[in-house]
């Protein structure tokens, strides 16, 4: 496979964990930044979380940096409840300490990396769009620059997870999202190739990657761990790993606290893990079908707030703006991660 020259923008975050983590695994993958962004913690927190699982993950020297502080015109909105108060549910790490890290915020590091490497970048966001947007207000020729964008965001016909009508990441920042929408537009009209539009994850496909409890009992025998690892719904909550694997226990850790979230609301022992669906998409180890949709975001309405609209048949008269992904494989997604996951814990666990 070709070397995908990843940049990363996440709010860490037990899904967003969870895709770094995978990335971390990929051989053909280079992360060439994570830049972080207020969402499910604030985004001190965030960057303490990328640090620490870089760290893990055998990939200290992978620059952290800081963008925005908060959504770019309504206050932040964190989840202790979804993601736990420091972001990754039970999971801890030793404090990262301050790491490498450019001397320019998110925005600036984005600009100056696609001007030095046109064509080259693909950027992953898996957090409310504010870095993105105040990169693209810096430089609207973005887009040209860019490779390849991929995000994990919004709802179209479909119940949202935050309102009746809106996802998550869209509805901390819905005045972001709907200028990097509306930049997007306006680079179609301008010629913008139709391959360089935003592949957009919305929670239609992303729901369909249901992970089981079981999901860690295939990873911890994937990754040789001495004894099962067995996640039961029955358990008191909060009970922690005691997995041999550091990798293993800190995903288990992590995920544990997002099975009973969404047990809490009414879903099942499970947990949709949106985020490592798009950084398949990024990383191109995933298949998937899109949809070339216009998309906009609601954010006058207090009833629609941060309610993402695709308009898939050219009734606005405006070229696309994105392709929407309409399908996707979970089996062979999940049958992917264990083994890539499975492969750095057994990596993580020899060099240490």
């Amino acid at each position: 496979m070709r070397v995908e020259r990843i940049v990363v923008d996440n709010d860490t975050g037990i899904d967003d964990a969870l895709a770094l983590a995978y990335l971390c695994s990929l051989d053909h993958v280079q992360i060439e930044a994570v830049t972080s962004t207020p969402g499910n913690v604030d985004v001190e927190q965030v960057a303490a979380n990328n640090r620490a699982l870089l760290n893990l993950c055998g990939k200290p020297e992978v620059p952290v940096l800081i963008g925005a502080r908060e959504p770019l015109e309504i206050p932040l909105v964190t989840t202790p409840e979804t993601h736990g108060s420091q972001g990754v549910g039970y999971a801890t790490l030793p404090d990262p300490g301050s790491g490498p890290s450019a001397s320019n915020d998110a925005a600036d590091y984005w600009i100056k990396a696609a001007r030095a490497n046109p064509g080259e970048l693909t950027v992953l966001l898996t957090a409310p769009l504010t870095n993105f947007a105040l990169a693209l207000r810096r430089e609207p020729k973005l887009p040209c620059l860019l490779r390849k964008v991929v995000i994990m965001g919004g709802a179209f016909y479909y119940q949202g997870n935050t309102t009746p009508t809106a996802e998550w990441n869209t509805h901390v920042d819905p005045h972001a999202a709907k200028e990097v929408f509306a930049a997007y537009t306006t680079a179609a009209e301008q010629g913008l190739e139709s391959e360089k539009l935003p592949i957009v994850c919305s929670l239609d496909t992303t729901e369909r990657f249901e992970m089981q409890p079981e999901f860690l009992t295939k990873l911890a025998e994937e990754a040789g761990c001495d004894e099962p690892e067995l996640v039961l719904a029955s358990d008191a909550e909060g009970t922690l790993s005691k997995a041999s694997s550091p990798l293993v226990r800190y995903l288990s850790d992590a995920l544990r606290f997002y099975f009973e979230f969404h047990r809490h609301y009414d879903q099942g022992y499970i947990a949709h893990v949106h985020d490592y669906f798009a950084a398949g998409v990024a990383a191109g180890t995933l298949d998937y079908e899109t949809r070339p949709a216009t998309i906009d975001v609601e954010t006058e309405s207090q009833l629609l707030f941060g309610t993402t609209i695709a308009d898939f048949r050219g009734l606005w008269g405006k070229p696309a703006n994105a392709h929407v992904v309409s399908h996707n494989d979970p089996q062979a997604g999940f049958e992917e991660l264990v083994r890539g996951l499975g492969a750095l814990a057994r990596k993580v666990a020899t060099d240490s």
